[in-house]
């Protein structure tokens, strides 16, 4: 039950994190530079696939994503919801999935790697949904290879957002990673080597 709790008071705060950091760049709009697709949520969909129960792994950063797409979706005058919004549930789904896959073996070693694999996933998944989705796209092989790379005239080539987002990725995972292990209980043999050198 304690654990359960723990892992309840967890989520929220890792929820409440997301929501109010990707609403906050998402109202700054253009003025945030860098920090554009700099965000905790992959980190949060991968580590929490290692450390949070199953249920609230799945959970806690999908909810984070729609209900931060409904806000920003809301604020910029876009419909709530689009079938583009569903390639960035896959691909943090597929995070997730990874985090899953590494759970028992969780360790800087296994989750940088891991942050990396989910960042690829994420950039080529959605950015292949803009190609096909996006009408200022040819429907070619360049036209595929301009979406993973330069993008659209007007707007920030995407392998600046790439770049930011594998960045960020790598930089949460592994302060999850290092908080996690500075927070762990000591194994009981140690606990108890300390208290008896008292």
């Amino acid at each position: 039950m304690k654990t359960t709790s723990k892992a309840s008071i967890a989520a929220s705060v890792l929820f409440a994190a997301a929501v109010i950091y990707r609403l906050t760049l998402g109202f700054a709009g253009g003025h945030v530079g860098f920090l554009s697709n700099f965000a905790p949520l992959a980190a949060i969909a991968l580590c929490g696939g290692i450390y949070l129960p199953r249920r609230l792994a799945i959970i806690v950063p999908l909810a984070a994503l729609f209900v931060t797409d409904l806000a920003l979706n809301w604020h910029y005058g876009y419909a709530l919801v689009t079938g583009e919004m569903l390639s960035r549930y896959f691909a943090l789904g597929a995070t997730v999935a990874i985090g899953f896959a590494i759970r028992n073996r969780a360790s800087l070693r296994t989750v940088l790697p891991a942050s990396l694999l989910g960042s690829l996933i994420f950039y080529i998944v959605t950015n292949t949904s803009s190609w096909l989705t996006w009408p200022g796209y040819a429907k070619t092989f360049s036209g595929w290879f301009q979406a993973l790379t330069v993008g659209l005239p007007g707007y920030a080539p995407t392998w600046m957002f790439f770049r930011s987002t594998l960045v960020s990725d790598l930089l949460f995972s592994a302060l999850f990673v290092l908080c996690m292990a500075a927070t762990r209980a000591p194994a009981p043999d140690a606990a108890l080597e300390a208290h008896s050198a008292r």
